[in-house]
């Protein structure tokens, strides 16, 4: 089986099927020297995820993906942990001093 172009698909008007697809995907994956078991949802799985670690919009990866339900997009997530553990609390930021803050907040009031 050769890798390049025209031998992908069984002719111009028929695209590779998706056993075609996975054949040539465990095979560059062998190439590569990769020696875990992976699939084509690991691929897709790894996509999602980076799209979510670079800070891509979840509902952005939902659509991508063709996912109904958030719910099923938010498996990601657990995956991404590392940019998880980065997000601030909102709370946090309380008692962090403002900027701009007028002076005669800070001043007593003049003598009568």
């Amino acid at each position: 089986m050769c890798l390049i172009r025209p031998c992908l698909g069984r002719s111009d008007h028929q695209p590779v099927t998706t056993r075609q697809f996975g054949r040539l995907f465990k095979q560059a994956a062998k190439a590569a020297g990769l020696r875990k078991t992976l699939s084509l949802h690991s691929l897709r799985h790894s996509f999602a995820t980076h799209l979510l670690e670079r800070g891509t919009d979840i509902r952005l990866i939902q659509a991508l993906l063709g996912h109904d339900k958030l719910e099923t997009t938010a498996r990601y997530t657990r995956v991404a942990t590392g940019i998880i553990a980065k997000i601030e609390s909102p709370l946090e930021g309380l008692n962090a001093p403002r900027h701009g803050r007028a002076k005669r907040d800070t001043e007593k009031p003049p003598a009568p």
